[in-house]
């Protein structure tokens, strides 16, 4: 049983992620850009991000906040369309799978979410993400992945990404992520954050100890801060490879999330380059026969 509940939990963390509160016009983004200037130009990464996180009610809330070296004009266009979407989240080493069915209103990104190993997709769990572009103009882009239910009662998984250009040579984007959840959901991640995830920490800073080292959040919002930056990641590095050609991108996205992910070791590191090069070609192989037998 209580491996059982280790499965369910550590699933429950990957899902922890999906978006909440966002600016939903151009106008409104570039003024939460204005408000974090002084965040933006100085922070502990070093880099033009901040994260966010909020939990109450039985909600958890992540958001990301970036500035990017890519131009509005690459960036709109490599946000949208659902195969896109699959080719970034496949990067993630939760994301065992992601199929994109129908068209228009009917838009679903069916995901298979797991373990942190190679695992077969009946023991993932899968939730189907309705797509939708909210918003696609020459100055904002707005897309949308909703669904219903997840694993354990969760519920009300939404996920924002916004985007708008700052010049002619860089874009803000901005990722929001929230779900519900209920009391199963609770004792499952308490269960893991008294156990595997006892040690884990966000990002976001609460204090400094006697040596001027820093204290980082932990608990549930650590949980939600840990994979805000590594879906964030993941746009980054798919934005990264985009130019190259098309038989060299899928090999650099994940060179360049491996990569990525690593130069935050105490919050994000799981499991050695190879291994996860092997998994996820296993993964995507996979993806790749399934998808011709479809054909």
């Amino acid at each position: 049983m209580a491996r059982l509940r280790n499965a369910f939990s550590a699933t429950l963390i990957a899902l922890a992620c999906p978006f909440g509160v966002h600016a939903q016009d151009a106008a409104a983004l570039r003024s939460r850009e204005a408000a974090l200037e002084g965040r933006l130009a100085a922070n502990q990464f070093h880099r033009p991000l901040v994260i966010e996180s909020r939990h109450s009610h039985g909600t958890l809330e992540g958001d990301v906040y970036a500035v990017v070296a890519y131009p509005y004009a690459m960036v709109g266009p490599a946000l949208q369309g659902m195969d896109h979407w699959c080719d970034i989240l496949m990067v993630h080493l939760n994301v065992k799978d992601c199929v994109a069915r129908g068209a228009g209103e009917r838009s679903v990104l069916s995901l298979a979410v797991g373990r942190r190993f190679d695992q077969p997709l009946a023991d993932a769990f899968r939730i189907d993400f309705a797509y939708r572009v909210a918003a696609s103009t020459p100055g904002y882009l707005e897309v949308l992945l909703t669904a219903g239910e997840g694993p354990l009662g969760t519920k009300d998984y939404r996920i924002v990404v916004e985007a708008a250009p700052v010049d002619a040579k860089s874009s803000f984007i901005h990722m929001s992520y929230s779900y519900a959840y209920g009391v199963a959901a609770e004792v499952a991640m308490r269960g893991y954050l008294a156990t595997a995830g006892r040690d884990k920490v966000g990002f976001t800073i609460v204090e400094r100890d006697a040596a001027g080292a820093p204290v980082f959040l932990g608990d549930v919002r650590g949980v939600i801060e840990r994979n805000t930056m590594r879906y964030y990641l993941a746009i980054e590095g798919y934005l990264a490879a985009a130019a190259l050609p098309p038989a060299q991108r899928r090999e650099r996205r994940l060179e360049n999330w491996f990569a990525a992910v690593e130069r935050y070791p105490r919050q994000l590191h799981e499991m050695d380059r190879d291994e996860y090069l092997s998994m996820k070609h296993r993964e995507l192989g996979r993806r790749d026969a399934a998808a011709a037998k479809a054909e």
